[in-house]
């Protein structure tokens, strides 16, 4: 809870102002800072509702007067801005006049037996944070995301993950002999092979695996795949975005495992 007044802060040469300018615009700036940026209403209420507290809140001027008193007070430091300086924090068209600072939560250990999805160098920022709403809608509570995926803790996934980010276990960073460790089977998917989606008895728990937009699965992973499963398109098209790709594979997992006497 913030207990001193607010910080206000009207230059743009101001060093937290240029912190916060990088913080939000730069894909790889919560690994140099080891915050994270959550910007708008939404994802800040998520944050909260999920147990995390900000080390800073950040307001536009004009906003400050009509914060409510669970954001106002949910920081030790608020910090307000000018409006203008906070638009060219933003990196959103239409700036959001709230934002909380996170602490980068430690990197977890890999959970060898939890449901969990696996990205295979996922690189749109905008399929990976679909993919984490998927993985958390759907019961796969770890998401595994191997060297060459889109960094889970960016702004884009943050925005496009609409708050999934934290109520999972998300390890980064990872090569494909990493993944020795998990104790589930490996399911992957393909446009072409492997058993039909809808006739397959799908393991649980299991690890799905979603490949990279244009290569798909890579062939260590394939390889080491205790199941291929392809999904049946009766329109024709040669293949699904990965993000549309992964919701409806892990919905078929939880809705198997939700069905009394699954095989």
């Amino acid at each position: 809870m913030s207990e001193a007044g607010p910080v206000f802060i009207q230059s743009r040469d101001n060093a937290l102002v240029k912190d916060l300018r990088r913080l939000a615009q730069d894909n790889a700036a919560y690994r140099k800072q080891g915050r994270v940026w959550v910007e708008g209403d939404h994802l800040c209420r998520a944050a909260l509702a999920r147990g995390w507290r900000p080390v800073m809140t950040v307001f536009s001027e004009s906003y400050w007067p009509l914060a409510q008193a669970e954001i106002a007070q949910a920081a030790p430091k608020n910090i307000v801005i000018a409006d203008g300086l906070m638009a060219g924090i933003s990196g959103l068209e239409s700036p959001a006049p709230l934002a909380f600072v996170l602490g980068l939560p430690e990197a977890p250990a890999l959970a060898p037996d939890a449901p969990s999805v696996v990205l295979d160098r996922v690189q749109d920022a905008g399929n990976v944070g679909s993919i984490l709403r998927s993985a958390g809608a759907f019961g796969f509570g770890q998401v595994l995301a191997l060297k060459g995926t889109a960094a889970l803790w960016s702004p884009k996934v943050l925005r496009a993950g609409m708050g999934a980010h934290f109520g999972l276990r998300l390890v980064e960073g990872l090569a494909p002999g990493d993944l020795a460790a998990l104790q589930v089977p490996l399911v992957v998917t393909s446009s072409h092979q492997g058993d039909w989606l809808h006739r397959a008895a799908l393991p649980w728990p299991c690890a799905w695996v979603m490949g990279h937009e244009g290569q798909g699965v890579g062939s260590a992973l394939a390889e080491r795949a205790a199941h291929g499963v392809r999904i049946a398109q009766p329109g024709g098209e040669e293949s699904l975005n990965v993000a549309a790709a992964a919701a409806i594979c892990l919905h078929a997992s939880a809705a198997q495992n939700a069905t009394p006497n699954r095989v």
